[in-house]
Formats: structure tokens, C-alpha cells, sequence
């Protein structure tokens, strides 16, 4: 029997879990929190238990139990920004996991109840690709002030793993491809992919980039410094509607593209112009990433939820495939990226970096 490893993803309403033995499926569940539930807790930390006792009870239902388990890995959180790997848990990420150290998410839990219940079973837990990998090249990282450098927050996770998944396609190695990788979702994050690694993208957590379904992306900084000011809002509220309250939701009052997209196509001009104009960042933030690249680029891949939509997708298409070839990759290949991950670590084929 292969070893059976557990896999953790905490979102903001759900948290996705699998077992795989080896790279075999064995059973997975999208466990889905409402609002109700999650009110209860105020701060997301705090969900850490809750999250946790349903992971082991979905668990139990699948018939393998918390003994058959070999190893466990969750998605990573906003830990200080680190190079693209593997980590195990240890108590100097429990601890900027916990206090949040480059900002408070769900993902975060992933680390936490990875460990918790990894000490349970009594084997070793870890996570890759955390959100805050740091590839980025020296001078992408300047802005226009030095108070405010450009931070690498994206969809570490997935943009490496399709990114790997094109490359096999081809029959390539990823470390000798340019790709430009537009990650679409909750969050939209466009990286330049230069041989390996990610040497610019987008911060998709905290107003730069694209909008998305609750995200503002970038925003003009006098505007919201006056906004600020103007004691009509909250620190909460503001923050708010960079991240959460952003995007579709504030423009159209709701978030759920495939909704949106079927209203903007029978014929609301207004849907179609919020819809449109989404589409049109992105093709920006594509254009922008092709001059990192210096115009060498073998692909374009689109990921993500959103790219299931054909729509969307066809007209990113339109506006980019003049750059490089399009690939689409809808979904995410986390869960699996994940286990994939894990089972190089079991088999000694990755040595897992140390977090300091």
C-alpha cells in the first residue's frame, strides 16, 4: 500500500480537503461554511478548531482512518515572504501564521491544522507554494516610494503547478520556458514565469493588478487617501473594499461570474461593461507582463475558476494571442499540486526547506 497523504486547503467559505495514496485520488469533499457559521468567530484564527473537527469527521466517513495517515500538507499562508518550495511546519510558522505576519487569510489554517492534526497522528506536516513566494527580480520589487515596495502575493501554488503541467504537455521542462500564467478566481494574479521562476506578478491580495470578483485591484492612491479622510468610513470598511467588498460585488452587488457573464449576454449593457472591462485589465496586466519577458514568450496560460468561462476566455484571447499561444487550464490543480508535493517528500526525491 502507498502512503496516504492528507491535504488541507482552507478558502474564505469552504475548506477543500483530499486523501491520496501516491497519486491516486482516494476521496475528496469541498466542505462549505456559511456566513451564519462563520460570524459565530469574528476573526478568521479563531476557526482554527471549528475548520478542524470537520476535516476529521469528514474523514472518518471516508473509511480511512486519522492512523492511515503518512503525512499531512496544507495550503500555505501568509508567512514572511520565501523561495518557491516545500516547508515543514514548524513553531516559527505557527507562529506568523498565527499572528499573521504578512497579513491575516484562511489559507493561514492550512499550516496550523495541518500540524495539529499531523502531532495527532504522530507524522510530520508541511506546506508549498505559500501564497507570499517571493521570486520576484530586485527591480521589480521598486515602486515610487521606498515605504511602499512591490510585494509577491499570488497563487504561488497553482500558477507553478499548470505552469509544470504545460511544460510535461510539450514535453519541456518548465525551467527552460517564459510563460505568462494568469491565475483567475477569487483573485486575479498575472506572473511572468522566466525559466523557472516567477520574476514578476502582481500582488493579488491588496489593490494591485486587475479587479476580480471581490477585489479592487489598482486604484488611484490619492483617491483612496481621501476617501480615508473623509471620516465617512471605518479602517475596517476601507480595507474592506480593497479586499472583500471590491470588484464585481461593489460594482454589480455579487460575485458569482457565472451569473454575472449570463446577464451581461442577455443584453444588460451594464453587466456587459463591468464584465468587459475585467476582461480588459486582465489583457493589460498580460500586455505588461510580455515586456518583463522582453516579448519572448512560449505561452500564455489562463487558470482558474473563471477560465471555465468561455466567454472571458475567448476575448483575453483576442486581446493577447498576437504575444504566444494560449493555453487554458481552468480550474486549479491545488489539492493535487499539493499531494504531488508531499509524496516527493515521502519518496527523499525534495529535501523540505527549513522556515527562519
Amino acid at each position: 500500500m502507498k502512503p496516504i497523504i492528507l491535504v488541507i486547503n482552507p478558502g474564505s467559505t469552504t475548506t477543500k480537503i483530499a486523501l491520496y495514496e501516491g497519486e491516486k485520488l482516494l476521496f475528496d469533499k469541498n466542505i462549505i461554511h456559511s456566513d451564519d457559521e462563520l460570524s459565530e468567530y469574528g476573526d478568521v484564527m479563531k476557526q482554527e478548531k471549528f475548520r478542524r473537527d470537520l476535516i476529521i469527521g469528514e474523514i472518518n466517513k471516508s473509511g480511512i482512518t486519522l492512523n492511515d495517515i503518512s503525512l499531512v500538507i496544507g495550503r500555505g499562508g501568509l508567512v514572511k515572504a520565501i523561495p518557491s518550495g516545500v516547508y515543514e511546519v514548524n513553531s516559527a510558522m505557527k507562529k506568523d501564521l498565527e499572528v499573521g505576519v504578512n497579513g491575516v487569510h484562511a489559507s493561514n489554517l492550512g499550516g496550523l491544522i495541518a500540524a495539529s492534526i499531523a502531532e495527532e497522528v504522530g507524522v510530520k506536516a508541511y506546506i508549498a507554494d505559500p501564497v507570499v513566494v517571493d521570486e520576484m527580480s530586485e527591480i521589480a520589487h521598486i515602486s515610487g516610494h521606498p515605504l511602499f515596495p512591490r510585494k509577491s502575493i499570488f497563487h504561488a501554488l497553482n500558477q507553478k503547478a499548470v505552469s509544470r503541467s504545460y511544460a510535461h504537455k510539450i514535453g519541456r521542462e518548465y525551467e527552460d520556458l517564459n510563460l505568462i500564467v494568469a491565475h483567475l478566481g477569487g483573485g486575479v494574479s498575472v506572473g511572468a514565469h522566466k525559466q523557472g521562476l516567477v520574476v514578476d506578478v502582481n500582488n493579488a491580495l491588496l489593490g494591485d493588478g486587475p479587479f476580480s470578483c471581490d477585489r479592487c485591484g489598482s486604484i488611484a492612491a490619492a483617491d483612496a487617501i481621501n476617501l480615508a479622510f473623509s471620516g465617512r468610513y471605518t479602517h475596517e470598511e476601507l480595507k474592506k473594499m480593497i479586499t472583500g467588498a471590491g470588484g464585481f460585488l461593489a460594482h454589480l452587488g455579487t460575485n458569482n461570474v457565472k451569473d454575472i457573464e449570463e446577464i451581461a449576454s442577455s443584453g444588460d449593457t451594464e453587466y456587459k461593461l463591468i464584465v468587459d472591462a475585467f476582461i480588459y485589465n486582465i489583457a493589460k496586466e498580460i500586455g505588461a507582463m510580455s515586456t518583463v519577458l522582453e516579448g519572448k514568450v512560449d505561452a500564455i496560460i489562463l487558470t482558474g475558476g473563471i477560465a471555465h468561462n468561455k466567454y472571458i476566455c475567448e476575448k483575453i484571447s483576442n486581446h493577447t494571442n498576437w504575444i504566444a499561444e494560449i493555453d487554458i487550464h481552468a480550474g486549479e490543480d491545488e489539492l493535487y499540486a499539493l499531494a504531488k508535493n508531499g509524496l516527493l517528500v515521502l519518496e527523499d526525491k525534495i529535501i523540505p526547506k527549513i522556515y527562519c
